[in-house]
């Protein structure tokens, strides 16, 4: 780490990344220290332990919130994480729902260190394995879709064909693509093509009618109109730009 990060990282008012997670929905977060007492955590991860206010339950041990087989695992597992070193992710694990009742859970931990490089406790984060899930499914669903557009995204591309790829009416499937995406289907496909349009521009000496044509628009004037809509520049501005600031070449 440079000095200025450190030094930058240092000035910080202490709470003020932990802020974060009390707005992440659905995210439980603790930090423990070296004798497995709760120092930290954010609204949610003290509401599920049946506490009003994370004031309330700091200084406390699992062993004095949980059920005994739920805390001798966590513990078991927060030792494993401080005597290694090491972080432990992907835990799926019981741990008890909104109603009290164990349900099945994901677990991230990770070691603290003090300044001097000594181990200070352990942190990490909580969601819910059903609702990760949940959240994920629409990509899910979309996802034969979406990985074959990724690698044909310069082709013309049927609707029907990709109606088909993941089982769905035409109807259905641009209705979840702006669901999940907030984009049509057609409109994520301009936004691939897009993508890989700034990446020709900056790192390749082809002329902007042949990166046009490569990516499947019409002509060069199609591409530029496209391309200045979403970037809000030229694609001839976008090279002078990253080809000024690279120190590179300016194709045409």
């Amino acid at each position: 780490m440079s000095e200025a990060a450190r030094e930058w990282l240092e000035s910080l008012r202490p709470g003020g990344v932990r802020a974060l997670f009390d707005t992440l929905p659905g995210l439980l977060y603790f930090a423990k220290d070296t004798e497995f007492r709760i120092m930290s955590g954010n609204r949610a991860f003290a509401q599920r332990c049946g506490f009003s206010t994370v004031s309330e339950m700091i200084g406390r041990s699992d062993l004095e919130i949980f059920p005994l087989e739920l805390a001798e695992k966590y513990r078991e597992d927060d030792r494993k994480v401080m005597e290694s070193g090491e972080g432990m992710i992907g835990i799926v694990e019981l741990f008890p729902n909104s109603i009290g009742e164990p349900e099945w859970f994901v677990t991230d931990k990770i070691p603290l260190f003090t300044r001097t490089g000594e181990v200070a406790g352990v942190c990490g984060t909580v969601r819910s394995y059903e609702g990760a899930r949940a959240e994920l499914q629409p990509y899910l669903d979309l996802l034969p879709a979406t990985d074959y557009l990724k690698h044909n995204y310069a082709e013309k591309v049927s609707m029907n064909s990709l109606a088909r790829m993941v089982g769905m009416s035409v109807r259905q499937m641009e209705r979840r693509f702006r669901a999940a995406f907030k984009l049509s289907p057609s409109r994520y496909i301009q936004r691939l093509r897009i993508l890989k349009a700034c990446d020709l521009l900056v790192s390749s000496n082809l002329q902007v009618t042949e990166i046009a044509l490569e990516l499947g628009f019409y002509d060069h004037s199609a591409f530029s109109k496209k391309f200045s809509e979403l970037m809000g520049m030229s694609p001839r501005a976008y090279r002078k730009r990253h080809s000024q600031s690279r120190g590179g070449h300016e194709g045409g």
